[in-house]
């Protein structure tokens, strides 16, 4: 589009509209990208994996679990080194580069040798190549072409693992039903391969500086935003962090081992399946209605009300009543709050820091999220085997959930405008 062409669209077109008229092609490579990327791929295979490795190798599901374990950590170390990458070297180039690498290594543990140190390191180099085809790199592209309508098209952007889930356990259950687990890997890396890649190759790229909204520009046309060190000196930088921390800590291992607490309910397999689709349907929504409010109002007034639902949840899961219309609440909100926190991190980190540096600035406040959201389930697993129930951990996870939203609270009225340094 030339310069002349894209002013003529963006006159023509009212505000609100006129983001979703140009960025569209962006938002659905975002899409595709975040569906088969490095996020949600991994956690949703998983499951398919513990019985047959157990069967050829004799892993247990705690030995199986620690390799997606050190996928996250690694992965959210390295968020920041990769949002660096993308701020420096744009997020097309960084989005392109990953997603062949996640392709690579996640198809190579095909060859998983029947030794668990060999396995854990095949998903180290899953976490080292595969962060930046996450929203951490999707979300930098997509907030260059969004202002006014941000949070819904980061909402639109991360429904994307929402649908990876509908999508992925079908094909893994095919591929192991047709061709043996180790099948799993590169059949399912076709996704990044033939979907996520060609659309990013197509359409996923930064808007020329006539093409940006105004407002995310300085009066020299340079992107206006914090440095990174500017960033990491305010107080609201590390009320985000800590506030996601908390969050994600309580979130991550609810999810997980939500089947099992609903198992200490007396509800049978079938029926927490049928649990687990609430949170999905939780989660879709959460993403679009958080969204949606987020360009409308203050982000933490938003925040708050919605991480209190979670707080609720946790309090109906306590005990193992199995009154099944509590435990369909519980689901509903828990996956809502989750829903919101992923649209929560991206929008407050582009308001209140901006978008010169805003690659590692995100990366930095995904660490918490990626770290607490690997290491959380394991505490659940460790205090059910500990006490025999989950209510301790459920009991401290609503008082995190309500503390991490009564944090954002204390954030403060958005900045008018970032200077860029």
């Amino acid at each position: 589009m030339t310069e002349v062409a894209s002013t003529q669209a963006v006159s023509a077109t009212p505000a609100r509209s006129g983001e979703f008229t140009l960025g569209w092609k962006v938002l659905l490579a975002g899409f595709l990208g975040t569906m088969c990327g490095a996020s949600p791929l991994p956690f949703n295979v998983l499951g398919f994996l513990f019985k047959p490795l157990e069967a050829e190798f004799g892993w247990n599901v705690q030995q199986v679990s620690i390799g997606i374990t050190i996928f996250g950590i690694t992965a959210s170390l390295l968020a920041p080194v990769f949002g660096w990458l993308a701020d420096r070297h744009g997020v097309r180039r960084v989005a392109i580069w990953s997603l062949v690498g996640f392709v690579i290594t996640f198809s190579s543990l095909y060859f998983t040798p029947p030794t668990l140190a060999g396995f854990y390191f095949l998903w180290l180099l899953v976490g080292m190549i595969g962060i930046g085809s996450t929203p951490v790199t999707w979300s930098r592209g997509l907030s260059l072409w969004f202002v006014k309508q941000r949070g819904l098209a980061l909402g639109i952007m991360l429904v994307g693992t929402s649908a990876a889930a509908f999508i992925v356990p079908q094909l893994a259950v095919w591929s192991s039903d047709n061709f043996g687990w180790r099948a799993i890997f590169p059949i399912v890396a076709l996704l990044p391969l033939l979907i996520a890649l060609p659309a990013t190759l197509a359409f996923f790229r930064e808007p020329l500086a006539e093409e940006r909204p105004a407002t995310l520009s300085t009066a020299t046309g340079e992107l206006a935003g914090m440095t990174f060190k500017q960033a990491v000196r305010t107080r609201q930088f590390w009320i985000l962090w800590f506030s996601i921390f908390l969050i994600a800590s309580a979130y991550g291992g609810a999810h997980i081992h939500m089947p099992a607490i609903v198992g200490d309910h007396g509800i049978d397999r079938s029926a927490a399946a049928g649990i687990m689709g609430i949170v999905g349907i939780g989660l879709l929504c959460g993403r679009i209605g958080v969204g949606f409010l987020l360009d409308r109002m203050w982000g933490p007034a938003v925040a708050f009300p919605v991480l209190c639902l979670p707080a609720i949840a946790c309090y109906f899961l306590l005990g193992t009543s199995s009154e099944m219309m509590m435990i369909s609440f519980a689901a509903f909100f828990l996956g809502f709050a989750a829903g919101a926190e992923s649209d929560l991190i991206a929008f407050l980190a582009a308001r209140y820091f901006g978008m010169a540096h805003f690659g590692r600035i995100y990366g930095m406040l995904y660490m918490p999220f990626g770290l607490m959201s690997a290491i959380s389930p394991v505490i659940y697993g460790t205090v059910r085997v500990k006490t025999g129930s989950y209510d301790g951990m459920l009991m401290a996870a609503a008082a995190m959930f309500v503390i991490g939203g009564a944090l954002l609270l204390l954030l403060g009225r958005y900045p008018d405008q970032q200077k860029a340094e």
